[in-house]
C-alpha cells in the first residue's frame, strides 16, 4: 500500500505526495480552481531543482489520466465481478425520450432500489466514476450499474419511465 501525504495549501488548495520505491517522489497539487499540477522530484539533500518536473493539467486531462493510469485494473476487476453469480453489471444508454434525460442521477436507495450502485457514466470519450447524485445525465451518456438483475431491470423501467415497476424485455435483456 502507498503512503500518500496530504497537505492543505491555504489559498491553492490540496497537495498529495508519495515516494515512490526508487526513491523518487510523486505529487498532486488539485487547486481549487479546477486544474491540477504533477509533479515528480527526487529527494535530494542538496534541494536542487535539476530533476523537478511540473505538468498543469485541466480538468478533463486529469481525469483522463486517472482513466489511463487506473483503467486497466478498473476493466479488469469489472471482468472478475460479471462472473458472480446473483451480480449483474450491465449498461443504460440514455436516449432524449427516456425519462432519466436532463435529470440528476440521485440516489437508487432513496428510489427504492437498495443494493444497486451506478459505477459510472460515461460521455464521450471520458469516465465519470462514482458520480454523486446531483451529477445530471444527458441523452447520450451511457449508465454502467451494478445489482442483482432484478434491481438492474428495475432500475433500468425507472430511467426510461419513471416508474418502478421492471418491463419485461423482449430478448430478456434489462438494458433493451
Amino acid at each position: 500500500m502507498v503512503d500518500v501525504r496530504r497537505v492543505k495549501l491555504p489559498g491553492v488548495g490540496v497537495l498529495h505526495t508519495f515516494v515512490t520505491a526508487d526513491g523518487g517522489k510523486v505529487g498532486v497539487i488539485a487547486h481549487r480552481s479546477g486544474h491540477s499540477d504533477l509533479i515528480t522530484f527526487s529527494d535530494d539533500e542538496d534541494g536542487s531543482d535539476a530533476t523537478k518536473v511540473s505538468l498543469r493539467l485541466s480538468d478533463d486531462e486529469a481525469h483522463t489520466l486517472a482513466e489511463l493510469l487506473g483503467g486497466t485494473q478498473i476493466t479488469e476487476s469489472l471482468t472478475a465481478l460479471d462472473q458472480i453469480p446473483g451480480l449483474s453489471i450491465d449498461w443504460f444508454t440514455v436516449d432524449y425520450e427516456d425519462h432519466i434525460a436532463g435529470q440528476p442521477l440521485g440516489s437508487p436507495a432513496e428510489r427504492g432500489i437498495a443494493g444497486l450502485t451506478v459505477v459510472a457514466v460515461v460521455r464521450g470519450e471520458s469516465a465519470n466514476p462514482a458520480p454523486a447524485p446531483d451529477f445530471k445525465v444527458f441523452p447520450g451518456d451511457t449508465l454502467v450499474v451494478a445489482g442483482s438483475p432484478e434491481k438492474v431491470a428495475k432500475a433500468f423501467s425507472f430511467f426510461r419511465t419513471g416508474e418502478m415497476k421492471p418491463k419485461v424485455a423482449v430478448d430478456g435483456s434489462p438494458g433493451s
